[in-house]
C-alpha cells in the first residue's frame, strides 16, 4: 500500500509524515519546503500479529508494511506549472491512494498560503488542479483514439466513448472516481491514469484545543464533503502525533490517556487506508516466522498463496485455515485442531480477514 500525502503548503503534511515515519523530512513555515517527495515505510500496527507472536514464539515477526510519500504542497495553477507544477502531479500518479491533509486548525503564527483557514476552499483548489491535469490527459487520449477508431480499432472505439463521458464528467467538477462504470469500462479506465480516479482520504489536521473530540466546525464541513463524494475523512492532530513519535513506546500509552485518546492517529490512518483500498490481512504462523500478508478483499486462496510465492499458487492443493478468533480464544493450534475448528479449503475458497493459513502445494 502506497499512500501519497498531499495538500496545500503549510497544512501540516510534513509534520504528519515525520510523525508517522520518524523520517525527519524537512519542516518549515514557508511554501515549498518539500521539493522532492520524501518516502517512508512503516509497519502496520497489528494486535493480531502481536498475539500470534506470543502464541508461537517465532524466530522472526514480519508485519505488513505501508509506504508513505510526502509530496510537495500543491498550489492553485499547479496543472499549468505554478509552484512546482506537474512535478508534483507525476508523484501523485505513482501512488495507490491519496491522503489529502486539510488544515482544520486556527493558528495566527502559522501562515496560510491563501490567507486564512477554509478547508473546503483548500480541497477545491487541489480537486480543480487534479481535474485540470486529468482533462489534459483525456484530451490527448481523445486525439489518439479518434485516429485509431477511424482505422477500425474496436478498443479505440470503446475508449473514445469512455473518454467523451469522462471529459463531460470532469468538466462538471466531478472526480473520475465518481463516474459510473461497468466492468469493461472500469478495466479500460485504468489505462487513462486519472489522478482523480484514485481513492481519497481526507486527513483533517485539528489543533490541540480540539482534543479529545478531535472535531470542530471545520471538520464538520470536511466530513460532509467526503460523504458527498464517496471519500473517507478522519481527524488527526499532526502536532500531537509529532510529540508522540518522540516518546519511548512505554510512555506513549500514558501520553494518549492523558489527552483522552484511545490510539495514535497513525493506527486510524492506516486502518482507513486499508478500508479505502478494500484490503485485509491474512497470516502465516509457526516457530520460524509469524507474518502478516496484505491482500484485497475477495481474494481466492490460490491467489493469496501467490503472495507468498508464485510456485505455491501454481501448485496449490489446499489451504488449512484457522480463524484468528478461534486461535486467540483457545490459545494454541493443537487446541484448535482438537476442537475440530481447523478447516480444509480448496481452490474456490475466498480468504477472510484474519485467516491463519498453511498452504499445501506441489510443483
Amino acid at each position: 500500500m502506497k499512500l501519497g500525502i498531499v495538500g496545500l503548503p503549510n497544512v501540516g503534511k510534513s509534520t504528519l509524515f515525520n510523525a508517522i515515519t520518524k523520517a525527519g523530512a524537512a519542516v518549515a513555515n514557508y511554501p515549498f519546503c518539500t521539493i522532492d517527495p520524501n518516502v517512508g515505510v512503516v509497519a502496520v500496527p497489528d494486535p493480531r500479529l502481536d498475539r500470534l507472536t506470543t502464541l508461537y514464539s517465532p524466530k522472526k515477526r514480519v508485519p505488513a508494511m505501508v509506504e508513505f510519500v510526502d509530496i510537495a504542497g500543491l498550489v492553485k495553477g499547479a496543472s499549468q506549472g505554478e509552484g512546482l507544477g506537474n512535478q508534483f502531479l507525476s508523484h501523485i500518479r505513482e501512488t495507490s491512494a491519496v491522503v489529502q491533509v486539510v488544515r482544520c486548525f486556527e493558528d495566527k503564527d502559522i501562515t496560510h498560503v491563501n490567507g486564512g483557514v477554509d478547508p473546503l476552499r483548500d480541497i477545491e483548489i487541489i480537486a480543480t488542479e487534479l481535474a485540470l491535469s486529468d482533462l489534459d490527459t483525456v484530451a490527448k487520449r481523445l486525439a489518439r483514439d479518434e485516429k485509431a477508431a477511424r482505422g477500425g480499432d474496436k478498443k479505440a472505439v470503446a475508449s473514445l466513448a469512455l473518454c467523451a463521458r469522462l471529459k463531460a464528467h470532469l468538466e462538471q467538477a466531478k472526480p473520475a472516481r465518481t463516474l459510473a462504470l461497468d466492468e469493461a469500462d472500469a478495466e479500460l479506465i485504468k489505462d487513462f491514469f486519472q489522478l482523480t480516479a484514485k481513492p481519497t482520504l481526507y486527513a483533517m489536521n485539528v489543533g490541540e484545543g480540539d482534543l479529545p473530540a478531535m472535531a470542530n466546525a471545520h471538520t464538520a464541513k470536511v466530513m460532509a464533503r467526503a460523504a458527498a463524494e464517496g471519500a473517507l475523512a478522519i481527524p488527526v492532530c499532526a502536532k500531537i502525533e509529532a510529540e508522540l513519535s518522540e516518546l519511548a513506546e512505554a510512555d506513549q500509552a500514558e501520553f494518549l490517556r492523558s489527552l483522552g485518546l484511545a490510539e495514535p492517529g497513525l493506527n486510524r490512518l492506516i486502518a482507513a487506508g486499508y478500508d479505502l483500498l478494500g484490503l485485509m490481512s491474512f497470516y502465516t504462523a509457526g516457530p520460524d516466522e509469524c507474518r502478516a500478508w496484505t491482500i484485497h478483499k475477495g481474494t481466492p486462496a490460490p491467489r493469496a498463496a501467490g503472495e507468498i510465492h508464485s510456485d505455491i499458487e501454481r501448485g496449490f492443493i489446499r489451504a488449512e485455515v484457522i480463524s484468528y478468533p478461534d486461535l486467540d480464544r483457545l490459545a494454541s493450534e493443537k487446541a484448535v485442531r482438537e476442537a475440530g475448528l481447523l478447516r480444509v479449503e480448496g481452490k474456490e475458497y475466498v480468504m477472510m480477514d484474519g485467516d491463519v493459513v498453511y498452504f499445501r502445494f506441489n510443483v
